[in-house]
């Protein structure tokens, strides 16, 4: 097993997890995070493992600096990357730039380094809409919106260089994680997030949409059990829970468990053109299952009254009455 594990994207939603889990696990962790001139350091500021993670300043986007952070490590966890799918309407280049590119990155240097065990994060985006349900990893891999054609760039180049250099590679796709520290452009935050601040009546998009959603510390642990087995190299490996719940559905679940009475008025400028709308997502997790010891722990309900109850305490870092592209 690698004796330092470098975490690109690190003080991200789930990077940040994932960061806290790996040390929890004993395993020296070497943070890689976008430079900024205050020297900030995203959901690890206020981590319980922010003392006992090297933290590495610099851009997923720029190779020295992505090489300069690789080198002495043994295995990468590479999450950096543009995920809104909203905003990947408006810049496309930038999720080229920063999803393929900035992938490319860490595979070259990984390769020229020789490290062990090389994950990539990949999404469950990248099917589109399900033609068969559950979807398993040899569904069709479908670029919906630009956001996951980059994605599907990415995941390509990471097996093709696991074919061509047998770099040790594999694809970790999570389907929907949510949880505590999630962005405010995620429906869970954006539905508990308005009802906090007293609205009757929540801006959404389009509800009729269906997702498998996994807890972010379940989501987490999912990347250190594939990184554990000897049995996926060169795969592709789902990580969800083999349930589905619509957008509606799931509004009134949390307004339930908030005891607030709502109503959904669907905003125009948050919903996705048609063609571009992914509107069933259920995961065949029997791979990850089958392979590995993990499982899902956290059932949907417990996991939002902990997503619920961590919101509450940070209402002020979120937006609610500005949507948030």
């Amino acid at each position: 097993m690698a004796k330092k594990i470098l975490i690109t994207g690190a003080g991200g939603f789930i990077g940040s997890h994932l960061t806290e889990l790996c040390v929890e696990a004993g395993y020296e962790v070497r943070a890689f995070l976008r430079y900024n001139s205050k020297n900030q350091w995203g959901w690890l500021e206020e981590s319980k493992c922010k003392n006992d993670v090297e933290v590495i300043a610099g851009d997923i986007r720029d190779f020295d600096s992505v090489a300069g952070a690789m080198k002495g490590c043994g295995a990468v966890f590479h999450l950096a990357a543009l995920i809104g799918i909203p905003y990947s309407y408006v810049s496309p280049l930038a999720y080229i730039k920063t999803n393929v590119e900035g992938t490319y990155n860490v595979l070259q240097a990984a390769k020229e380094f020789g490290l062990g065990n090389v994950l990539i994060t990949s999404t469950s985006e990248t099917y589109g809409t399900a033609r068969n349900i559950p979807i398993d990893e040899n569904h069709p891999l479908v670029g919906q919106s630009p956001y996951s054609a980059s994605k599907i760039s990415a995941d390509q180049l990471a097996i093709s260089y696991f074919r061509s250099f047998d770099t040790p590679v594999k694809i970790v796709r999570p389907f929907n994680a949510y949880g505590p520290r999630q962005s405010a452009r995620a429906v869970i935050p954006t539905i508990v997030t308005q009802i906090l601040s007293g609205r009757k009546e929540l801006a959404l998009g389009n509800v009729h949409p269906t997702r498998d959603l996994t807890f972010v510390r379940d989501t987490a642990s999912a990347f250190i059990e594939i990184f554990k087995s000897d049995r996926l190299f060169g795969e592709i490996v789902n990580v969800g829970t083999n349930q589905e719940i619509s957008i509606k559905e799931l509004a009134g679940t949390i307004a339930g468990l908030m005891k607030a009475d709502i109503s959904i008025a669907t905003e125009g400028r948050r919903v996705r053109p048609d063609k571009s709308e992914v509107d069933r997502l259920r995961c065949d997790n029997s791979k990850i299952l089958a392979r590995t010891g993990w499982k899902p722990r956290t059932d949907l309900k417990k996991g939002l009254r902990e997503t619920i109850s961590w919101l509450k305490k940070h209402l002020e870092s979120y937006k609610p009455g500005i949507y948030n592209v």
